[in-house]
């Protein structure tokens, strides 16, 4: 608490909040860290609909300080479903440490990102002809005594790395209106949001709205049988809450309200280790600026700061790696052309 409201007063203090917009402008794309890409880009293409749409390699020193990784070599392959992207990264050197075994849906370096799909039972036979690995016991429809949650189904698995994934259907007047315009024919939609463990809500809050400028869409807390075989944890209660920029999928903090028994991140894991996850964030003005905030905050850097990188194969030219109050990597970077 005492770190919240401190963050809270320092944000108010640099006066994040300026005319000219928020610090930040769009949400995307998720990172994802794997042990062999061309098996990832396999599955996700296959099996949830993701069209490839690029693929490069870097090294060398503006990356190795970009990602905090000495002497890294990293492929990276761009994939899209609907108008989100993700991108899958493998380090041919070094390699990190793989997923751990006994990684639960608490812990706070879990992280997924929600794919809409317009029929869930269709979408759960199609992944039982896979057969991928369940994390939930099956799908589940949230109760409707909950007003906001009520009649959404859902359902948790793990990709061929053991990264939690999440299908999600909305009922009519519940989610972004776009995921009731069902394209015709398609299964897999897009993505709704990234979800991410967070030990204190009002500590990130302070984090992503009032020092990045994120908004609060909608909040839930949500318990009962339906949630435990959701997220596979006994006793599950949840406080949700949904955070947004202008555009792009959201981020969404849930706080186990109990158990209370989740493993914070290890201190020493980084980008090469299968459990990271990074979510980029599209600074709305200069990136220099941005990270001088971030500064002045006391943000956790991994990146010394904005960094300058020789080319864009990963489209941008600068960007910054910084860490959330649970450690989750955001990797905040400068509006492209495009985005501008």
């Amino acid at each position: 608490m005492k770190r919240a409201l401190t963050l809270l007063a320092l944000a108010l203090l640099v006066g994040l909040r300026v005319a000219a917009g928020e610090p930040i402008a769009a949400v995307g794309p998720i990172g994802i860290t794997v042990s062999d890409v061309d098996r990832a880009a396999a599955f996700y293409g296959d099996v949830l609909g993701f069209e490839k749409i690029g693929e490069t390699e870097v090294w060398g020193e503006a990356y190795e300080h970009l990602e905090g990784v000495f002497g890294l070599r990293l492929r990276v392959v761009q994939m899209r479903l609907g108008g989100e992207e993700i991108e899958l990264s493998e380090y041919l050197a070094p390699r990190g440490r793989p997923m751990p075994a006994d990684s639960r849906g608490n812990d706070q370096w879990f992280q997924h990102i929600a794919i809409v799909v317009s029929d869930l039972d269709r979408a759960y036979a199609s992944l039982r002809e896979h057969r991928v690995e369940h994390a939930s016991t099956g799908p589940q429809r949230l109760p409707d005594w909950n007003p906001n949650a009520g009649g959404i189904e859902a359902f948790y698995f793990r990709d061929p790395d053991g990264h939690f994934l999440e299908l999600i259907a909305f009922p009519p007047g519940k989610g972004d209106p776009r995921w009731q315009e069902k394209a015709k024919g398609s299964l897999f939609l897009g993505i709704d949001h990234t979800a991410i463990v967070v030990r204190d809500t009002e500590r990130s809050i302070a984090f992503y709205r009032d020092l990045l400028g994120l908004r609060v869409a909608g909040a839930s807390e949500n318990w009962g049988t339906e949630q435990e075989h959701l997220n596979n944890v006994f006793g599950a209660r949840l406080r949700i809450t949904a955070l947004r920029a202008d555009s792009g999928p959201g981020i969404e903090l849930l706080e186990y309200l109990a158990p209370r028994d989740g493993r914070p991140r290890p201190v020493d894991a980084r980008a090469n280790d299968l459990l990271h996850w990074q979510t980029d964030l599209v600074a709305a003005g200069p990136l220099p600026a941005l990270a001088q905030r971030l500064f002045s905050a006391r943000a956790t850097f991994v990146s010394p700061g904005a960094v300058d990188l020789p080319e864009n194969p990963l489209g941008f030219r600068d960007g910054m790696l910084v860490a959330d109050p649970d450690g989750h990597a955001l990797r905040i970077r400068a509006a492209t052309s495009e985005e501008s």
